[in-house]
């Protein structure tokens, strides 16, 4: 039997709005990129979801409580000529394919009836290599949003990604698209290897542009510099380890 329960802390109603999804996923780029925003714009939560199709467990905060793993839903009122938003955000995506396609269906339905129009997903494009420059690559539902995503320095690549876009971030859009909510995801390139704060933030310079929001990203962009910071400490590692190991005469 499937379990699923929503748990509305707030009733609200959006007026065209954008769903940004941004769970988990490579270099977990979607996922920062979607909670930096929703803290810079100080959006309201409104909503829980649980399901059967997250995994059977609870997470345990700072003071010992547990809580049953869920996602969740924050809502923004845009200002001016900024449009409305609302985040799709949690710890984990549905564990198998008929998960997944059962908590996006109910997703869509849900967020339709709040007012929301149009659907962005956000994620990363694993490349299994360091990246120091990342792009943003885009995928659409349509000609005019793939025109809308080039303004906003997003690069459309043939055959990229060439798996396509798995879980919620593709799903979301394929279904959207057959209840005619049109959209796309913004896929940050990314080693994959590690959490990519440079990544995430690259996504979000495209998404200020496409949102017409200004945040401050100086947070952000420090994470990524202690990355970096890291990851050349470990480059420099490895590169003594082979020279070491270069220089070892072996007679037999």
């Amino acid at each position: 039997m499937v379990f699923t329960e929503i748990v509305r802390t707030e009733d609200i109603k959006l007026k065209d709005a954008i769903l940004l999804e941004g769970l988990p996923g490579v270099g977990n780029v979607g996922k920062l990129a979607a909670m930096h925003l929703i803290e810079e714009l100080k959006a309201k939560k409104c909503m829980e979801i649980y399901s059967s199709h997250f995994p059977p467990q609870v997470l345990i905060d700072e003071d010992g409580i547990v809580n049953l793993v869920n996602n969740e839903l924050y809502y923004y009122n845009g200002k001016g000529k900024e449009r409305d938003l609302l985040f799709l955000v949690g710890e984990y995506q549905g564990m198998d394919s008929s998960g997944q396609y059962d908590l996006c269906q109910k997703l869509i339905a849900m967020v339709k009836e709040m007012g929301v129009t149009t659907i962005y997903t956000l994620g990363g494009y694993g490349l299994g290599k360091l990246v120091p420059d990342p792009r943003v690559l885009g995928a659409a539902t349509s000609n005019d949003i793939v025109k809308l995503f080039k303004k906003a320095d997003v690069e459309f690549i043939d055959g990229e990604p060439g798996a396509g876009i798995v879980g919620a971030s593709g799903l979301l859009l394929g279904l959207g698209k057959l209840q005619g909510i049109h959209g796309g995801c913004l896929m940050g390139e990314t080693s994959g290897y590690m959490v990519d704060p440079k990544s995430a933030s690259v996504v979000l310079k495209s998404l200020q542009k496409l949102l017409g929001v200004s945040i401050d990203l100086s947070e952000l962009e420090e994470r990524a510099k202690q990355v970096d910071s890291i990851t050349n400490q470990l480059k420099d590692i490895e590169t003594s380890d082979k020279e070491e190991r270069s220089d070892v005469n072996y007679i037999g």
